[in-house]
C-alpha cells in the first residue's frame, strides 16, 4: 500500500518541484514504485519530469472532476522511471469548479486509493498558496515533506505551515502529519544558514531530515532539460544526495 506525501511550503521559491521530482527520481533508482501527482497549475513538475503538459490527453484536472481515473489518466516518464500524473493551465480553473461541489477536499484522495496497490510512493507537488488544490493534497496525504533554506523568512513561514496542517489534521485529514523538514539550497559557508540550521534541529529534532541538500548549480540546470537533477547528472552533488535522501526516506516509512 502507497505512502502519500505532499511536498508542500506556503512560501514560493523553496525548491518544491525541485524535491518532489528528484525524489521521485531518487526512489525510482531505489527500485521503488513511484507515482508522482503535479497539483500546480504551472505544471513545472510535468516538464521537469519529461512529460510535455502540453500533449496530455488527461491530467489531475479531470481526474479532480472525476471525469477520469488515475490508472486512465497517468503516464509512464520511461526516462525517469516513474509514473506522472501531469497538470495543465486547465486547472487553475478547477478551483472555481470544484467550490460547487460535494466532497470537492477529499476528491483526489478518493482517486490515488483506486490505485494505491500499484505504487509506494505518491509524491505530490502542491502550489504555494493554501488553496482548494493544496487542501486536496493534505487531504489525501498521510505527512508532508517541508522543503525550506535555512534563511530566517523561512522560519516565518514555516510556523503558518504548522498552523495549517494542525487545522486540517483537526477537521479533515487525522493521518495528516509533519513528516520531516528538509534543508535545502544549503551553503555551509554562510553563517546565517549554519544558525538556521542548528535553530531548526534543536526544535523540531528528529523531524529535521539528516540529509541536506546544497545549493548546485547542475540542479538549477536540470530543469531546462525536461529532467529531474538525480537522471540529468547522478555525479552532481545535488543529485547524490536526493539519493541520498530517498534512501533516508525509505527507512523513515519502515518506523512510521
Amino acid at each position: 500500500m502507497a505512502k502519500v506525501f505532499c511536498v508542500a511550503n506556503q512560501k514560493g521559491g523553496v525548491g518544491k518541484t525541485t524535491t518532489t521530482v528528484n525524489l521521485a527520481a531518487g526512489l525510482a533508482k531505489v527500485g521503488q514504485r513511484v507515482l508522482m501527482i503535479d497539483l500546480d497549475p504551472q505544471g513545472n513538475a510535468t516538464m521537469g519530469s519529461g512529460v510535455d503538459k502540453r500533449t496530455l490527453e488527461l491530467t489531475v484536472y479531470d481526474v479532480l472532476l472525476e471525469s477520469a481515473s488515475i490508472a486512465e489518466a497517468r503516464v509512464k516518464s520511461e526516462k525517469c522511471g516513474y509514473d506522472v500524473l501531469g497538470s495543465s493551465r486547465e486547472l487553475s480553473g478547477a478551483e472555481v469548479e470544484l467550490v460547487a461541489m460535494e466532497r470537492r477536499e477529499k476528491r483526489l484522495r478518493a482517486a490515488i486509493e483506486a490505485v494505491a496497490q500499484d505504487y509506494d510512493f505518491v509524491l505530490i507537488d502542491c502550489p504555494p498558496s493554501l488553496s482548494m488544490l493544496t487542501l486536496n493534497g493534505l487531504c489525501a496525504a498521510n505527512g508532508v515533506i517541508v522543503p525550506m533554506q535555512c534563511e530566517y523568512f523561512a522560519l516565518e513561514g514555516l510556523t503558518d505551515l504548522v498552523n495549517t496542517i494542525k487545522q486540517v489534521h483537526a477537521n479533515l485529514n487525522k493521518d495528516l502529519q509533519i513528516i520531516g523538514l528538509l534543508r535545502v539550497m544549503f551553503d555551509p559557508r554562510i553563517t546565517l544558514q549554519q544558525q538556521v540550521s542548528d535553530q531548526l534541529k534543536a526544535h523540531f529534532a528528529d523531524k529535521v531530515f539528516n540529509t541536506v541538500i546544497p545549493r548546485n548549480v547542475r540542479l538549477a540546470e536540470a530543469p531546462s532539460y525536461g529532467l529531474p537533477g538525480v537522471v540529468f547528472d547522478l555525479s552532481a552533488k545535488g543529485s547524490v544526495a536526493y539519493v541520498d535522501f530517498a534512501e533516508e526516506m525509505v527507512l523513515r516509512i519502515k518506523t512510521m
